[in-house]
Formats: structure tokens, sequence, C-alpha cells
């Protein structure tokens, strides 16, 4: 089975530089993934993507050297297993609150007799290999987002999941509920100190941090605090962004700096 490099990274300590795709294109995935990103995740949850869209993107990933990930709308397990036999090779679960709920996103990421994947693997065969159902287990990626204050009150017990790779801080509904105010780059009090809890936490126990950023140097700075797992901007704010700056060069103003949150 192929090797899952973002696991491979994680245990030798280098970061991980994630792209984030929101549009639903083939093209544009392959664009995506051709760029120097260690993994490209196709949103479900916000993205405007359907599965035959999903499907496609996927596909032009695995094409390039891109590890192919999906944020899943919910926690659903047909949903979670549908985009694995897609060929995903990993999934980002959104709000995850409790022990409870992540041993139900891990157990629909594993086959019996770690968990409750039904077997179907499709494409899963393809981009991973022909031994992929006796390796699936070992090689697929499962990161379990942090999204609420009950998710950062049970961080300790959600890291404790057995089989759980890591938790990824979605940054604007972290800081809607701790602060009113969704934020991607908060600097309220409470929001830091969650943002380090986290962090911390996963050094302890040897879990991937990752967060969602607006740009490429707040996800440096994030790599500085101890993420090992950051995306830098979706191809949405990207592409806004490039072409804000590019009509303001055309017409000789200043670059604007504002545009899309994160999320």
């Amino acid at each position: 089975m192929r090797i899952n490099s973002l696991k491979t990274a994680a245990a030798e300590g280098r970061p991980i530089v994630n792209g984030w795709l929101a549009i639903p294109s083939g093209y544009s995935a392959e664009i995506m993934g051709h760029q120097g990103y260690d993994a490209v995740t196709v949103d479900l949850q916000h993205g405007m993507i359907d599965f035959a869209s999903a499907l496609s993107m996927l596909q032009a990933i695995s094409a390039t050297a891109a590890v192919p990930l999906v944020r899943v709308p919910d926690g659903t397990p047909a949903q979670i297993m549908r985009m694995l036999d897609a060929g995903a090779y990993g999934i980002i679960c959104p709000m995850v609150s409790t022990a409870e709920q992540a041993r139900r996103f891990v157990a629909a990421c594993r086959y019996p007799p770690l968990g409750n994947r039904s077997f179907g693997p499709a494409r899963g065969l393809l981009y991973g290999g022909a031994d992929y159902p006796q390796h699936a287990n070992n090689e697929i990626l499962t990161l379990a987002m942090i999204e609420t204050r009950e998710g950062l009150a049970n961080i300790d017990e959600i890291l404790d999941t057995d089989g759980l790779d890591g938790v990824f801080i979605g940054p604007n509904d972290l800081s809607l509920t701790l602060t009113g105010a969704a934020s991607a780059e908060s600097t309220h009090p409470e929001m830091l100190a969650a943002v380090e809890r986290v962090v911390s936490r996963c050094r302890q126990k040897q879990k991937i941090a990752g967060i969602f950023c607006t740009s490429g140097a707040a996800a440096a700075q994030r790599i500085t605090e101890g993420f090992q797992f950051v995306t830098p901007a979706n191809d949405v704010m990207q592409l806004g962004r490039a072409s804000r700056e590019a009509i303001a060069l055309a017409r000789g103003n200043a670059i604007p700096t504002t545009g899309a949150s994160g999320y």
C-alpha cells in the first residue's frame, strides 16, 4: 500500500502544509496539487462541492504529489466511509466535542476489528494499491476538529482516543464560541489560551496539532507556536487576494489588506 507521507512527516517532526479547496473544480484541484503542498483537502462542509465534484477533485489530486484529504460535512459514518472509498487518504471531521464523538469518527475510518468501516474501497485500491485493505487502518489519517467550548474542555479525552492522529482547530468557530466573534486570528486572551492548551496537550500526547490560517505568513507563525499541520488560506481566499493585488497594481493603488476570513 502507498505510504501516507503525512504520517511519516508527523513522526519525524516535519511541518505539513495543507492546501484547501472550496471551489468544485477538478482543474483547480489539479493546479493546487502541483504547487508543492504536502496535502490538499476537499472541503465538503463549507465548500460548494457535491460528491461528483469531490470525486473528480480527488482523482486530480491523486495525479500529483499531494496527499488527498477530505473535510466531511459532519461525523456521519456513511459519509466518511464513502469519501474513503472515493480515495481520500485522510479525513478531517468537524465539530468533535466529546471522546465518544471522536471514537465514532475513528471507528468509521477503520476496518474491523479496529472499527466498523464497511468494505468496498473502490478508488482506495486504485490510489493505495492492491493491498489497501490489509494496511488502510494504519495509513488513513484522522483529524478531529476542535471548534467548541465543550471540545476544548474534553481535549485530553479526545486526544486519548485510540487511532486518532490529532486535532485541527477551526479558529473561527472556536473564537465565536469563546469570545462571541468569529476571527481566525483572534488575539482575545481566552482564544490565545485555548490555542496554547491544544498545542501543549498535542505535544504531551504526541498527536498532530493542526489549524486553519488566513495566509502563508500566519501559517509560518503557527508553526513556530508548535502546530504541525497548517492550512495557509483556501482557494477562494487566495483567488480573491491575488485578484485584488493584481487590480491594485494595475491601477497604481496600494495593495488592499482586507478580504474573506478563514474557516
